[in-house]
């Protein structure tokens, strides 16, 4: 008796579990959608300036990851998308110096003059990285941006960026050589991107 009430309950549920499920597959198809969209539909516009977010350093090399959006960073430069370059990301566990620094070094063995290297080293996550960008481009009274990152990550940065009142356009770069931590860096992005709409939405910050 006692088994047959509970597959009475089961079946009862049942469309609601249904329902639930359907509705969270949609949801991380939706989210993963905008990542992906987003990524491949940002297209840069001439600007005062160019920021490149931090990634990785190995002591004092940047990662491919970072190199390639220093990269981007410098070809966005050369054909006059932005007269200054704005490099961001602080000194995180492993790094002998910040990510801002190991960017800049990077882009005067590239040619570039160190006048137009902007270094912002205190930043600690991508929220950071444009508040603090957006401190030095007050600094030095410019208004608009190209945000540079990997494809992923634009959707969210975007995000932020918006609720900070920066106007900026964006530029993603996707690292063939290294597709699985591409992948994982896509998939991580949509949890990442859900948390920072419902963080917008109910605190006004991520």
């Amino acid at each position: 008796m006692k088994l047959r009430e509970a597959l009475v309950k089961v079946s009862k549920s049942a469309p609601v579990l249904l329902w639930l499920i359907v509705a969270g597959a949609v949801l991380v198809f939706a989210l993963g959608a905008w990542v992906a969209g987003f990524g491949f539909l940002a297209r840069p516009e001439k600007s005062d300036c160019i920021i490149v977010l931090g990634c990785r350093v190995y002591g004092t090399v940047p990662s491919p990851f970072l190199v390639t959006r220093i990269e981007e960073g410098l070809r966005l430069y050369r054909e006059g998308y932005g007269e200054y370059i704005i490099v961001s990301g602080g000194q995180g566990p492993g790094e002998d110096i910040s990510e801002a620094r190991a960017m800049k070094n990077y882009l005067m063995s590239r040619g570039i003059e160190e006048s137009r290297v902007i270094i912002e080293d205190k930043s600690t996550s991508t929220f950071t990285n444009l508040r603090y960008a957006k401190q030095k481009m007050l600094e030095h009274d410019l208004g608009t941006a190209v945000v540079v990152s990997n494809k992923y990550h634009l959707a969210r940065a975007s995000l932020m960026a918006k609720s900070l009142g920066l106007d900026s356009t964006y530029s993603g770069v996707f690292v063939s050589e290294y597709k699985a931590p591409e992948i994982t860096g896509f998939l991580r992005e949509i949890p990442a991107l859900a948390y920072t709409l419902l963080s917008l939405k109910h605190w006004g910050r991520p």
